[in-house]
């Protein structure tokens, strides 16, 4: 079955450019002109990725994007911007988009971002299988369990987005490595072409927030100063 894919643009002429690159690829396309239809097709329509317009009439993208994350909906968020600030492109990835383009944008690079996305849900587990006792990865206080798509901190299961999840289960794999940007860059998120390693940076931010009893003084992801990072169990102390 194709995957679906929901382009939400108030532009017509940008919308139908996405809608027919991503045709001719083979997926599914469903559209959507402002924030609110764009709400209400991810309910009802259950796409399998969200390409999402930052400038958006009745809601912008940005609260799309935080309405569904505060709803528990998992769906990859590709964020679209014409907008060149840091802050704007940090302040997406922080309500939880998987990643985000700057327009304009070869189609390209946005079908290499949109296969890197959609790599991931074919091993998801499907709803009906029973993955029985799953051998999971743990770290300490850290377990995760790839088959469910769970993962918990000290018993407690944590909420992550997808990429979290994703990068978190890399770092656990790789335990005591050192990885770079450009290795978390290319193993997570896949990308086939040079990426911006900021987004590695965001999603570090966002994991230590919710494993780190500090985030200043880090004890499970470590900062490797001039190379990249790395997970550890905490020294006893």
């Amino acid at each position: 079955m194709n995957k679906k894919v929901l382009v939400v643009d108030d532009e017509p002429s940008i919308a139908t450019l996405i809608k027919y690159n991503l045709e001719q690829a083979g997926y599914e396309v469903i559209t959507a002109a402002d924030g609110e239809e764009a709400l209400k097709k991810t309910l009802e329509e259950f796409p399998d990725l969200l390409i999402l317009d930052w400038m958006l009439p009745r809601m912008d993208g940005m609260e799309v994007c935080k309405e569904l994350r505060q709803r528990k909906i998992p769906t990859p968020i590709l964020m679209l911007t014409a907008k060149d600030e840091e802050f704007d492109k940090v302040l997406g990835l922080e309500l939880g988009a998987d990643d985000y383009m700057t327009k304009p944008f070869s189609p390209r690079e946005l079908l290499a971002r949109v296969k890197a996305i959609l790599r991931r849900l074919t091993h998801m587990p499907k709803l009906e299988e029973d993955s029985g006792q799953e051998q999971g990865l743990t770290v300490a206080d850290i377990e995760i369990y790839p088959e469910k798509y769970e993962a918990y901190f000290r018993g407690s299961l944590l909420e992550l987005t997808p990429k979290e999840f994703e990068l978190l289960l890399y770092l656990m794999e790789n335990k005591g490595r050192v990885l770079t940007r450009d290795q978390l860059l290319s193993a997570v998120w896949k990308y086939d072409f040079a990426g911006d390693t900021r987004i590695v940076d965001v999603h570090i931010s966002h994991l230590r927030e919710k494993i780190e009893h500090n985030t200043r003084k880090p004890e499970y992801i470590k900062t490797i100063r001039g190379l990249g990072y790395k997970l550890e169990e905490p020294k006893a102390t």
